[in-house]
């Protein structure tokens, strides 16, 4: 409210908040809206300036019970208090606080910002080396891939500086003597709340410590702090909860996560939907959807997406000579299994899944949807056997569903696809480079070695070939929806359709923590910042999103230039004959990978797993109860959407096949 809305106390006013126990060293400093009523503050001491608005109303808590908005036996120093607000049992004090309207405040110790404060912005937080020569300066509204820039980008200096120094000046922008506690806000049974910014619609219970930081909730997406929790130098975005214990000191916590059930978490960041529980957290980075659940995981000195890691689950950053100086990635779609253990630094392919303890410095990231399973203290490499593992299409299809942001504005770009370019170009490395392997160490060698793991020659003819038919499945997926672009009406038309409208996604494609680009446009924004072209933190960000937004097309740019590499003719001047085999080509590719998801999904509901169902019961009741629990096979909702894909993608297929004849009807005509 403005100050021009408020006037002093009557005297007659003082006189009744005196006889309600109120206090004040000078009333001169207290002003009021029109419409007082002092019967609603009750044991409140007044010091510095205070400013308080209209107290009408009442506020409803659980079980019925409904109080008077006002102030009771607290103590309030330079502080405004919006309208209907309702304070009551503050042992010490609030402020130095700006408090907005409906905020409930009860039963604290003290609620205060002590001196000129950035409330968490500009905290340095030490990701992947722990010594702190990775760190990320945070602020309030970072994205996953700035965060990305900012950690691995340390070869180019000068840029990294100009971003810092854009952060730098939202923080001194930024920085203030008083706190906000945004309207709605709820605060009850804490202790311990300093220099600490709360944005509307927060609900604070319980807490123990909250300390130099910003809990950046809104009215779409609000930030829920439960019992027992710690937090000190941190940024907390919305929608987001931290409850039941948790202990998170020098973090930033990023849109839709969850950080409870005592998780330790220190010097780490956490992007969209991330989740945390019991287990520990050190300088991790931890970018879209990284989940760990088991009290016995610890996520250290690495670099994390799209994962779930198992009960168990460990690295070392450590080798006892040099410090903890050791990083590792496991690029998106990579888990581990219980009891699984990494020795960093090593770098794990996407989507793979690393099973058993390795204990070589591995580097997979060439080899992508691959099984990394330990066999007589060796890394076992199988190349290519994720994408046949009904896990790895659940984990695909559930992402989508388990986004918890609600705000208007997302910060991170996440793009969950499975194929994309990025993965695409991999798997055709990966298939060089198994050739190569099996050229250089001739054809009927049993095993190969490849970068710290070992590579079976069965499971290397295999990976080829699933790799080829997953090749040939983001061809035709993206060529179909292509053509369902296209102007028909004529060859020309058609052809001229095919081809790209612009060049951006040609070469190598990366993954920006969430964000799959092209290699070449994020070296495009690097360049505008060092020539100073790009000049804020908003115009970065925006980038960031119209890559997101013009990913179809750029894929398309890639994968036109991709077919006439892998095709050996470029798309235009394919007949429609050509056409119409490479989208036969396609649906027996998709089919061939359904039906090995299928017998991958069967193994589920073999007798094997049906051990311990059935309890006191024969071979019968053990069926029946295993059905009860789980399911019959066919019924199950995996295996339908398994069986339901194989008929939409060839009905696509026969739909395609008539465009295109119909095609050549007119060109013949």
């Amino acid at each position: 409210m403005k100050k021009n809305k408020y006037r002093n106390l009557t005297i007659h006013e003082i006189t009744l908040l005196q006889k309600n126990q109120c206090s004040c060293d000078n009333w001169d400093n207290v002003y009021v809206t029109g419409i007082f009523s002092p019967s609603r503050f009750l044991h409140v001491r007044f010091t510095d300036k205070i400013f308080i608005g209209e107290q009408t109303k009442q506020v409803n808590f659980p079980g019925g019970v409904k109080e008077e908005c006002g102030i009771y036996y607290s103590h309030l120093h330079n502080c405004s208090v919006g309208n209907n607000v309702y304070i009551s049992q503050v042992e010490n004090h609030i402020a130095n606080y700006k408090i907005e309207d409906d905020v409930v405040i009860e039963h604290i110790d003290v609620c205060s910002v002590n001196e000129k404060s950035t409330f968490g912005n500009g905290i340095r937080v030490n990701v992947l080396d722990e010594t702190g020569r990775r760190n990320v300066l945070i602020y309030d509204n970072l994205s996953s891939q700035l965060a990305y820039i900012l950690a691995l980008y340390r070869h180019i200096p000068s840029t990294i500086n100009y971003i810092e120094s854009f952060i730098n000046d939202y923080i001194k922008n930024n920085a203030s003597s008083q706190g906000i506690i945004g309207r709605h806000s709820h605060i009850t049974n804490c202790k311990k709340i300093i220099n600490v910014k709360i944005g509307p619609y927060t609900t604070i219970d319980g807490t123990s410590v909250i300390e130099n930081g910003s809990l950046n909730s809104n009215q779409y997406a609000p930030v829920n702090i439960g019992s027992d929790v710690i937090l000190r130098n941190f940024i907390v975005s919305s929608g987001t909860t931290i409850s039941d214990g948790a202990l998170v000191t020098n973090c930033f916590v990023g849109q839709g996560c969850i950080i409870s059930s005592q998780y330790s978490a220190d010097n780490s960041l956490f992007f969209a939907n991330c989740c945390g529980y019991h287990g520990e957290a050190c300088s991790l980075f931890a970018g879209p959807y990284t989940v760990t659940h088991h009290k016995s995981t610890l996520l250290i000195a690495g670099m994390f997406s799209f994962c779930n890691a198992g009960s168990g689950s460990n690295q070392s950053n450590h080798m006892y000579k040099l410090g903890p100086i050791h990083q590792g990635i496991l690029e998106r779609g990579a888990k581990t299994t219980s009891n699984s253990y990494i020795l960093w630094p090593a770098k794990i392919g996407a989507f793979t899944l690393v099973m058993g303890r390795h204990y070589k410095n591995s580097d997979t990231s060439d080899i992508p949807f691959s099984y990394m399973i330990e066999h007589d203290d060796k890394s076992m490499l199988f190349p290519a056997a994720n994408l046949k593992s009904i896990g790895t299409i659940r984990d695909a299809t559930k992402w989508p569903k388990r986004d918890k942001r609600k705000d208007p504005h997302l910060m991170d770009c996440v793009n969950t696809n499975l194929l994309s370019p990025y993965t695409i170009q991999k798997m055709y490395k990966a298939i060089k480079t198994l050739k190569n392997l099996q050229k250089n160490s001739g054809e009927t060698t049993d095993l190969y070695t490849y970068n710290g793991t070992i590579i079976k020659q069965s499971s290397l003819l295999k990976g080829i070939s699933i790799y080829r038919l997953a090749i040939m499945k983001f061809i035709g997926n993206s060529v179909i929806s292509r053509i369902n672009q296209c102007d028909t009406s004529s060859k020309e038309k058609f052809t001229e359709g095919l081809k790209p409208i612009n060049n951006k996604g040609l070469g190598e494609w990366v993954d920006i923590s969430g964000l799959i680009a092209p290699k070449e446009e994020i070296k495009r924004l690097l360049i505008s910042i060092d020539d100073k072209k790009t000049k804020t933190l908003s115009q970065i960000e925006q980038f960031f999103h119209d890559i997101q937004k013009d990913y179809y097309e750029n894929e398309w740019t890639w994968t036109f230039n991709f077919i006439t590499s892998y095709l050996k003719k470029p798309i235009t001047e394919f007949s429609i004959k050509e056409m119409e085999n490479l989208i036969m080509k396609w649906c027996d590719s998709v089919v061939k990978i359904d039906k090995m998801l299928y017998i991958d999904a069967k193994k589920e509901f073999c007798l094997n797993s049906m051990t311990g169902f059935g309890i006191d019961g024969d071979k019968k009741i053990k069926q029946s109860d295993f059905e009860q629990v789980r399911g019959k096979f066919e019924e199950n909702d995996f295996v339908k959407e398994i069986q339901q894909h194989i008929k939409k993608k060839t009905n696509l297929k026969n739909r395609v096949l008539k465009q295109l004849n119909n095609l050549k009807k007119q060109k013949q005509s």
